[in-house]
């Protein structure tokens, strides 16, 4: 599980990190496109933190099951 983790958080990462550098191109230049290719970028992000919570939610329920 702590491989899961180390993958998800760089992943996760990774998409921050290029939401915020998309952010800082939108600021420099103020055209729309760099905010909606930033705004793609922080759905990524939040979608592999969902993942991540979603993951470690049915493990915890699928070890209460198979320890009962």
């Amino acid at each position: 599980m702590t491989v899961f983790r180390w993958i998800i958080a760089v992943v996760g990462g990774l998409f921050a990190a290029g939401s915020l550098g998309m952010f800082l191109v939108y600021m420099a230049s103020g055209e729309k496109l760099w905010m909606k290719r930033t705004r793609h970028w922080r759905r990524l992000a939040w979608a592999s933190a969902l993942i991540w919570f979603n993951v470690e939610i049915w493990r915890r329920v699928a070890l209460v099951i198979v320890n009962w």
